[in-house]
């Protein structure tokens, strides 16, 4: 039942009960971690009504999900638990998203959800995407010299990586059946919430896949179309790469290069390819639309938040570029700090 029989008032736990295990899953096919956020989102919420407000958990009702309640769990993930900016954005919007669709199932509902909707969490600092600059990312791609099938095999693995700007879990989840090599070429990436989309494939990256078909998958036409793309031998089976597997490839890749390129950052991960092919296409003037559907994302607002922290540099280029009547130079330099809070203004 969705309402107490006693004071026929909307019943939280039934409503949390049939959010966590029916809509998520079934309605919105949100995978096992991310409902697993939502439910450690909405279980902190109730620890700091327990804790700081001495509330038995049994009787926590929708009158607790006012805003001075809400108000004072910012402030105790903030002071007490110390937790990011970012994860405190997360528990607030697992909450708002909660009190949706408990909205939409109950219209008494409707004012505390639009309530709590005016909370925000607190801000975070913005900083600059982290990406590989042209000579950084030619010379991880080239870290593998090819005088091995593994060094081969890893050399394909970032380049595909690079040019699709994949998820790492997509590229692993890649098989045989993914690809279309036939004009125009393209492969068939299976990402969150298993949406598939389609990218596709530069003129090199389709020589280079060549190469590596005929030598990994021998007689391709034969072969199952379900065989990974990518993948390694265990105990006598072919077996998909991990991400852990790739991630490590990466980082050999790094250290190797980081020798002939010392520029390249300590800490290189996948996600920063992804990042780094993005933030590519960005400087050469793709729009943002495009860049989104090459990502996978689902609006633009998300790939504007990475990509549209247009570089420094970026921004100085477009001004010359836009003012080639001046020809004296100023008599005194705009310093970065000085770009930066031109760059901040509202």
């Amino acid at each position: 039942m969705k309402r107490d029989p006693r004071t026929n008032a909307p019943n939280f736990f039934s409503f949390a009960r049939d959010y966590l295990h029916a809509y998520l899953p079934r309605i919105q096919g949100r995978s096992p971690k991310t409902i697993e956020a939502y439910r450690i989102s909405l279980e902190s919420f109730l620890t700091y009504l327990s804790e700081i407000e001495h509330l038995d958990r049994a009787s926590v009702s929708f009158d607790h999900f006012e805003r001075q309640h809400l108000k004072g769990w910012l402030s105790w993930m903030v002071e007490q638990q110390h937790y990011t900016p970012a994860t405190i954005a997360l528990r607030l919007s697992a909450v708002h998203a909660f009190l949706t669709y408990s909205a939409q199932e109950d219209i008494t509902l409707v004012a505390l959800s639009q309530a709590a909707k005016t909370l925000k969490a607190p801000g975070r600092p913005r900083t600059p995407i982290e990406y590989l600059t042209e000579p950084e990312t030619r010379a991880v791609l080239t870290a593998f010299t090819g005088t091995t099938s593994k060094s081969r095999r890893n050399r394909m693995l970032l380049i595909l990586l690079y040019d699709t700007a994949a998820r790492v879990s997509e590229i692993t989840g890649l098989a045989l059946q993914d690809l279309c090599l036939a004009a125009p070429a393209h492969l068939t990436l299976t990402g969150k919430r298993n949406k598939t989309r389609t990218v596709p494939l530069t003129d090199k990256t389709i020589k280079h896949l060549r190469v590596y078909l005929e030598e990994f998958h021998p007689d391709l036409a034969k072969l199952p179309a379900r065989r990974p793309v990518f993948y390694s031998w265990h105990h006598g089976r072919l077996t998909q790469l991990s991400v852990d597997t790739v991630s490590a490839v990466l980082k050999q890749a790094a250290t190797t290069a980081r020798s002939a390129c010392p520029s390249i950052p300590p800490n290189v991960h996948c996600h920063m390819l992804r990042k780094t092919k993005a933030m590519d296409l960005y400087q050469q003037g793709i729009p943002l639309p495009i860049i989104m559907r090459l990502l996978g994302h689902e609006n633009t607002s998300t790939t504007a938040a990475f990509y549209a922290f247009a570089t420094l540099d970026m921004m100085r280029a477009a001004l010359d570029a836009a003012t080639p009547a001046i020809l004296t130079p100023a008599a005194e330099q705009l310093t970065e700090d000085r770009l930066r809070a031109l760059y901040d203004l509202r």
